[in-house]
C-alpha cells in the first residue's frame, strides 16, 4: 500500500459523512432483532445463569488457590480455618494470628501442596469439563437466531414484486442474507452478552482491588475517562469504514455472481481478461475497505492500550514498594478467614496485579467490542433494509375465492410502465383489451419488446396494472389471493430453469402430492417421455446444475412437462417450441390441444407453425392489441398488421435459409 494511498484514504474517511447511530437507534435495532431472538430466550437465560455462577465460583476459587500456592506452599504461612477444612488437615496447620508465629514445616507444606494438586485435578475434571460445553451451547443458540432472520429475509425477498428484483443486484441480496444477517448472531455476543460479561468481570476486579487499595482502584478507573472520550470521538470513523467495507464486499459478491452467471457469454466473446480485470478491481476495493476498517480499530486500540499500560506499570511500582514496607492492606482483614491478604505480601501483590491486568485487558476488549458493534449495527441495518421493503403485490382486505370452474381470462384497458433506475418510466402496455376463454389456445404475437411477456406477467399478478384490470370470470384478480392466482396458473418460461436433481424431481418441482405415474403422464404430453427413457436411469437420472447434461430442446420439454403436471386452469407457454424440430413441435401442440380442452392456454411465440394452430391470435404492437382472431381470418385482411408481420417473418426465414 503506497503512503499517498493511505493518506488519501484517511482524508476520505475524515471528509465522508458518518452513518448516524444514536443510542436511540441502537435500541431500535435491538428491538427489531428481538422477534428473532425471542424463540431462544430460555436458552439464553440458561446460558447466562450458568456463566454467571461459574464466574463467581472461579473468582473465589482462584483467590483461595492463589493464596494457598503463593503464601502457604511457597512462603510457609499457616492456613486460614476455611482453607484447612477444604484441605482436610488438622488445627496444627491453622494460624493463631499472633506475632512471630512459626511457619509451617516443610512436611506440612508438602502435604498442603499435594492436597492442593488433588483439588486442582478434581476442579479440572468436574468444572472445566462442564464449562467446555458452554461455547458449543452458545454457538447452537446464536446460529438458531441467525436461521430465524435468514428465513425471514428470504421469505420477504420472495414476496417482493419484480419491480424490486429487476433493479436490485442478485449479489447484493445474497450478501445481505448470508453475511449481513449473521450480525444478529454477533448482536447477542458483542452487543449484549459480551459487554455485560466484561463489565461484570471489570466491576468485580475493581471491587476486589478496592479491598486491597482504594488508591490503586481509583487510578485504574480514572484512566478510563480519557479513553472513553477518545473512543466516542473516534467512533464516526469506525462507522464510515464499516459501511464502506460492507458495500465493497456486497459489490464484490455481485460481480462474482454476474461473472459466473454469464460464463458462456464471456467465453464465447473471449472476454475473460475483461471480466478478470473488473473482478480484480472490485476485489482490491473490498480488500482495502477491510484493511482500513481494521487499521482504524488497531489505532484506537493501540492508544487505549498505551494509556492502560502506563497505569499498570505505575501500579506495579507502587505495589512493590508496599510489599517491601510490609504495609497493611485496606480491608484485607475482612476476608482474612478465607485468604491471608491482611498485609502486602507476595500473594497480595500478585493478586492485585492480576486485578489491574484484568481491568486493563477488559478495557481493551470493550473497545474492540465497541468497534465491532459499529460494524454489527451497519450490517443489521442492511439486513433489516430487506425486511423493511414492502411488497407491491399484496392480498386485499377481504379476498374472494378463486372462481371454479374458470371460464375466461380478460384484460381490460390494461396500462403498465416500467420504472427505470433514473426514476423515469418506460411505457410498455397502453390500453390492452383481450378475452381468452376456457378450451381455447390464445397466441400472443408481436415484435420483440412489444410487451408480450409483460402482459402474461399481469395474468400471474407479478405486476399490477397502472390502469385497467385483469379479470378471471369478471372478478378483478386484485380481489383474489395472490397464492390462489399462482396456484392455479402454470408457466413454462423461455429460459428453462432446471435444478441439480433427478429428472422426476425436476418435473415434479412445486407440484406436491404427484406420483411417478403423474410425472410420466405429464412427460408424455410434453413429448419428453421418449428421450427420458433413453437416459441411463430413466426418470431417476441425475441432472447436472441447471440441467447442463441436456440439450436446449430437452430442457424445454422438461419445463413444459413441469407446467403440465401442475394441471392448473391457466397455462402460459413462453416460446414453447423455439428449440424443437418440426415433428416434435407438431406432436407437442396436438398433445396440448387435447390436454387443455377445459383450460385457458396462452402461447407467446414467434414461430409461424405454432401460431397457425391457435384458436385466437392477438397481435401486440406499441403496447396495444391491434388485431385479434384466427390465423386465416387475419391473413385475409389486406394490409393487415398481422399479415405484414407474417410475411416479414417468412421473408426473413427464407433469406436465412
Amino acid at each position: 500500500m503506497l503512503a499517498e494511498d493511505f493518506l488519501a484514504a484517511i482524508a476520505k474517511a475524515d471528509s465522508a459523512d458518518a452513518p448516524s447511530m444514536s443510542a436511540r437507534r441502537f435500541v431500535e435495532l435491538i428491538l427489531r432483532a428481538w422477534p428473532f431472538i425471542r424463540p431462544m430466550l430460555k436458552h439464553i437465560v440458561t446460558l447466562l445463569a450458568i456463566s454467571a455462577a461459574s464466574a463467581v465460583f472461579m473468582v473465589v476459587l482462584w483467590a483461595v488457590a492463589n493464596d494457598l500456592l503463593m503464601n502457604k506452599v511457597l512462603v510457609g504461612d499457616r492456613l486460614q480455618p476455611l482453607q484447612a477444612t477444604l484441605l482436610g488437615v488438622g488445627e496444627e496447620y491453622v494460624t493463631a494470628e499472633v506475632a512471630d508465629e512459626d511457619p509451617m514445616t516443610d512436611e506440612q507444606r508438602k502435604i498442603v501442596r499435594d492436597r492442593l494438586l488433588v483439588w486442582f485435578g478434581i476442579g479440572g475434571l468436574v468444572f472445566l469439563g462442564g464449562l467446555a460445553a458452554l461455547p458449543y451451547y452458545g454457538t447452537w443458540i446464536r446460529h438458531n437466531i441467525n436461521q430465524n432472520l435468514r428465513v425471514a429475509m428470504i421469505e420477504r425477498a420472495e414476496h417482493l414484486s419484480l419491480k424490486y428484483h429487476s433493479h436490485a443486484r442478485v449479489g447484493d441480496a445474497v450478501f445481505r442474507v448470508y453475511q449481513d444477517s449473521a450480525m444478529i448472531v454477533n448482536l447477542l455476543e458483542e452487543a449484549l452478552v459480551g459487554p455485560v460479561t466484561i463489565l461484570f468481570w471489570t466491576a468485580l476486579a475493581v471491587f476486589l482491588l478496592f479491598f486491597l487499595s482504594p488508591e490503586v482502584a481509583v487510578a485504574v478507573v480514572a484512566v478510563g475517562v480519557p479513553i472513553v472520550w477518545l473512543t466516542v470521538k473516534y467512533t464516526p470513523r469506525i462507522r464510515r469504514r464499516a459501511r464502506e467495507n460492507r458495500m465493497a464486499n456486497s459489490d464484490l459478491t455481485s460481480r462474482l455472481q454476474e461473472s459466473f452467471a454469464a460464463i458462456k457469454v464471456v467465453k464465447a466473446n473471449r472476454a475473460e481478461a475483461r471480466i478478470l480485470e473488473r473482478f480484480d478491481a472490485d476485489s482490491h476495493r473490498a480488500l482495502n475497505a477491510a484493511f482500513y476498517l481494521r487499521l482504524e480499530i488497531v489505532l484506537l486500540s493501540a492508544i487505549a492500550m498505551t494509556c492502560g499500560g502506563a497505569v499498570a506499570i505505575a501500579a506495579e511500582y507502587v505495589l512493590a514498594g508496599w510489599v517491601i514496607e510490609d504495609r497493611e492492606t485496606y480491608l484485607g482483614a475482612a476476608v482474612a478467614a478465607l485468604i491471608g491478604y491482611t498485609v502486602w505480601n507476595l500473594g497480595a501483590f500478585n493478586y492485585a496485579r492480576d486485578q489491574v491486568e484484568e481491568v486493563r485487558g477488559n478495557g481493551f476488549w470493550l473497545i474492540r467490542l465497541w468497534c465491532m458493534v459499529q460494524d454489527l449495527f451497519i450490517g443489521l441495518e442492511r439486513a433489516f433494509f430487506l425486511l423493511d421493503l414492502k411488497p407491491d403485490i399484496v392480498d386485499g382486505d377481504d379476498p374472494s375465492a378463486f372462481p371454479v370452474p374458470l371460464h375466461s381470462v380478460a384484460c381490460r384497458d390494461v396500462h403498465f410502465s416500467y420504472e427505470l433506475p433514473d426514476a423515469s418510466t418506460l411505457p410498455v402496455l397502453q390500453g390492452v383489451d383481450l378475452v381468452a376463454r376456457a378450451g381455447s389456445v390464445t397466441a400472443i404475437v408481436g415484435a420483440t419488446g412489444s410487451g408480450k411477456s409483460t402482459l402474461m406477467s399481469m395474468i400471474l399478478r407479478l405486476y399490477d396494472p397502472e390502469r385497467g384490470a385483469v379479470a378471471f370470470n369478471d372478478i378483478d384478480i386484485r380481489d383474489l389471493r395472490v397464492d390462489d392466482i399462482r396456484a392455479n396458473t402454470a408457466i413454462a418460461l423461455q429460459k428453462n430453469v432446471l435444478f441439480a436433481g433427478s429428472v422426476a424431481d425436476n418435473i415434479g418441482y412445486a407440484a406436491d402430492g404427484k406420483t411417478l405415474a403423474d410425472v410420466e403422464a405429464a412427460a408424455k404430453v410434453a413429448c419428453a417421455d421418449e428421450f427420458i427413457l433413453g437416459l441411463d436411469k430413466g426418470y431417476k437420472t441425475e441432472l447436472g446444475e441447471r440441467g447442463g447434461k441436456l440439450s436446449t430442446g430437452q430442457r424445454q420439454r422438461l419445463s413444459i412437462a413441469r407446467a403440465v403436471l401442475r394441471d392448473t386452469p391457466i397455462l402460459i407457454l413462453d416460446e414453447p417450441t423455439a428449440s424443437l424440430d418440426a415433428e416434435t413441435e407438431r406432436q407437442l401442440l396436438a398433445n396440448l390441444g387435447e390436454w387443455g380442452k377445459d383450460k385457458v392456454v396462452f402461447l407467446i411465440t414467434h414461430r409461424l407453425s405454432t401460431i397457425r394452430d391457435a384458436d385466437q391470435i392477438a397481435f401486440l404492437e406499441d403496447g396495444r392489441i391491434v388485431e385479434s382472431g384466427p390465423h386465416d381470418e387475419l391473413m385475409a385482411r389486406q394490409n393487415g398488421r398481422y399479415r405484414g408481420f407474417v410475411e416479414a417473418e417468412t421473408i426473413g426465414l427464407q433469406a436465412a435459409g
